[in-house]
């Protein structure tokens, strides 16, 4: 069995269920505990913006959302992470088809060295095993690229090496690459840390636009950054989420002191 779509939430309204949601979230290195037992809500057609020092565990929470934490040697979990109410730890869930729904943006742009511009877009559906026609792959690519506000830039060099854009570029085909497969949610990695200011403008206006289709979590160091782009913010410390909140209130009258001394600089 795989992964449920999306089902009617029989919650109010005016409280809809989360797209994501962590129960009791755990999770260790060996006999390192990084994570301590986080309950957090990630809501649908948000950005949720999470922050906090280095070793926090931030980066580590994101990888427990689609199973990639579980690949690393001696990395182990516990807690629940439900998708539309669904856990997907579940005994019957394709890890495969799960990072299909949940896609990653990682800190690097990362694409594939040896494939053309058109040839990265199409990798995941390759990966997923989705058999296109010419006209259907075509009309896949243009659609991704234009997604992630490549395609009028790259339109006429598709099968140039995807290794030849710039940086900024190179990571929007690597958005491009990951919106392919239609994901429900995007999780991004601190994915404007290597990048010049003008490429991470770029990168910020994309998803203001990209979160009327997709559920985005986004892992920053940069707190202007997450002012900027997210409508939550949650502020983790030493494995514990300390607080969440609409960013507003995080950033103008935080409610536990630890947040505000870190905003304020006080440490991290």
């Amino acid at each position: 069995m795989t992964l449920a779509t999306s089902a009617p939430s029989a919650a109010p309204a005016t409280e809809p269920r989360p797209k994501l949601m962590t129960h009791g979230l755990e999770a260790w290195f060996g006999d390192n505990r990084v994570l301590k037992g986080v309950d957090m809500p990630i809501p649908a057609h948000r950005v949720t913006a999470i922050i906090g020092p280095s070793g926090c565990g931030k980066s580590t929470f994101i990888r427990c959302l689609n199973r990639m934490h579980e690949m690393v040697p001696g990395a182990r979990m516990a807690g629940r992470v439900e998708l539309d109410g669904q856990d997907v730890y579940g005994p019957d869930i394709d890890p495969v088809l799960l990072r299909r729904r949940v896609g990653m943006v990682f800190q690097k742009p990362n694409p594939f060295p040896t494939m053309s511009i058109r040839d990265n877009v199409l990798a995941g559906m390759k990966l997923s095993r989705r058999k296109l026609g010419k006209s259907e792959a075509e009309g896949v690519v243009e659609s991704a690229l234009r997604g992630a506000a490549l395609w009028d830039e790259v339109k006429d060099q598709l099968k140039k090496p995807g290794m030849d854009l710039s940086g900024g570029q190179q990571q929007r085909l690597c958005i491009a690459r990951s919106i392919a497969v239609e994901p429900d949610v995007l999780l991004m990695d601190e994915p404007c840390s290597a990048l010049d200011p003008i490429a991470t403008a770029r990168i910020e206006d994309l998803l203001h636009e990209l979160k009327a289709r997709y559920t985005i979590a986004i892992v920053t160091h940069n707190m202007q950054q997450a002012a900027r782009v997210s409508d939550q913010t949650a502020f983790f410390l030493s494995g514990e989420l300390v607080e969440l909140a609409e960013t507003n209130t995080i950033f103008t009258s935080p409610g536990d002191r630890r947040t505000e001394d870190y905003i304020t600089g006080k440490f991290g």
